[in-house]
């Protein structure tokens, strides 16, 4: 009963917060701050969180060969489903069309896409950390999440006394910072509150919005709507065998969250916690998939991303050839494991793919005024994705689960 009392409490405090923000967007400062707090207390607890999960998650999986065949797994999942969504964009916008004659007056200027290039060129390398505290206080992800994995690797090839102390250790520790995440949860429909109707306060001149670029929302939109309601529930009942309802609903709290927050990586205390508790993955795997899945895992940004780079030569006027187009889809897949799980991240890495497809970078500037509208979708699409993984992982290892 209390998660769903909780699930309900952020839906009313979702549509409060939108009444606020069209009504008193005048006094939004009086709310705005509980937002901020609350995804403040979110980014405190995503690095200890991450660390702690994936040693634990790792040690307690055991062999190499146990950890091996999980990996397999999970990275077979990921860019097979990110591969999916990608051509799910590019058929739907391929039959609608939503560049053709959009107004080029909307184009604005922006920053930072000229050093994209280079920052993912260099992704790879950067992976192995100079130095693991910078890392962390840079939140560099991967290089967390790869140091984690190491260090939860070789607690097993430890002598059986440090194995045991180092193990009870990090479970130990996983298991407080647990306990803080649940408290800082008890708080979300507060936060949603203050972050939404900040959002709506500053853009309340929605109306013009979907009117001008309505087309290309939408297509964004049915894309991810396609991905998300009909390819990943048959990927739940074809190989997970699970039922994707009860999957769903088992997921409510973060999914809303999600959305609101348009943060994955804000997002996944809540997304460990519901596919646990909820769904009844075991720790083991949700330790494993899920941080690994928030930083690498974006179904939604790539078919996104593919989706703005089609709009833009539609916009345009440039005419893309099959083999130009699939060179979209292959970037998109890479660019899409180097954004980071943060609002609006995805809008930098668009330009790794405008430039593979030799698009022009300021086209970006057409989408920008309805970006972070559509960054709540698509970072939805991402925690579902990140979601339904982890269960169908978890019945492919024997595991029983709730739904």
């Amino acid at each position: 009963m209390k998660k769903l009392a909780l699930y309900w409490q952020i839906l009313i405090a979702f549509a409060l917060s939108i009444l606020y923000g069209l009504f008193f967007s005048d006094y939004i400062h009086l709310v705005a701050w509980m937002g901020d707090i609350f995804i403040k207390a979110l980014k405190m607890i995503i690095i200890p969180l991450i660390f702690t999960s994936i040693i634990s998650g790792i040690a307690n999986i055991g062999s190499g060969d146990n950890l091996g065949r999980l990996g397999i797994k999970t990275i077979g999942y990921y860019l097979s489903t990110s591969t999916v969504a990608l051509f799910t964009g590019l058929i739907v916008v391929n039959i609608f069309k939503p560049g053709v004659g959009a107004d080029l007056g909307l184009a604005s200027h922006v920053e930072g896409l000229g050093a994209a290039k280079e920052s993912f060129g260099s992704t790879l390398m950067n992976i192995v950390p100079d130095n693991l505290f910078v890392a962390m206080v840079e939140n560099q992800m991967l290089s967390i999440i790869f140091f984690a994995i190491l260090m939860g690797f070789f607690i097993t090839k430890t002598k059986e006394k440090s194995q045991k102390l180092l193990l009870g250790f990090f479970d130990s520790l996983f298991e407080l910072i647990m306990k803080i995440t649940l408290f800082i949860i008890r708080f979300t429909p507060y936060g949603i509150f203050g972050i939404v109707a900040k959002q709506i306060s500053e853009n309340n001149n929605l109306g013009e919005l979907f009117s001008r670029l309505g087309l290309f929302m939408l297509v964004v939109i049915l894309a991810l709507f396609i991905h998300a309601f009909i390819v990943l529930p048959i990927l739940l009942k074809t190989i997970g065998g699970v039922n994707p309802l009860k999957h769903f609903n088992a997921m409510r709290t973060p999914l809303i969250t999600a959305f609101s927050t348009s943060s994955s990586n804000a997002t996944l205390p809540l997304t460990m916690n519901a596919v646990k508790k909820n769904s009844g993955v075991s720790t083991k795997i949700s330790s494993f998939t899920l941080p690994l899945g928030a930083t690498v895992n974006m179904d939604g940004t790539a078919l996104y991303e593919l989706v703005v780079a089609m709009f833009i030569a539609q916009a345009y006027g440039i005419e893309l050839t099959f083999t130009e187009q699939i060179i979209g889809v292959l970037t998109g897949l890479l660019a899409s494991i180097g954004a980071a799980g943060i609002p609006m991240a995805g809008l930098v890495m668009i330009s790794v793919v405008l430039s593979a497809m030799g698009l022009p970078l300021e086209g970006v500037g057409l989408i920008l005024a309805v970006d972070r509208i559509l960054d709540m979708f698509r970072t939805t699409v991402n925690v579902w994705s990140d979601s339904c993984g982890a269960v169908i992982i978890a019945k492919s290892e024997g595991e029983k689960l709730k739904v």
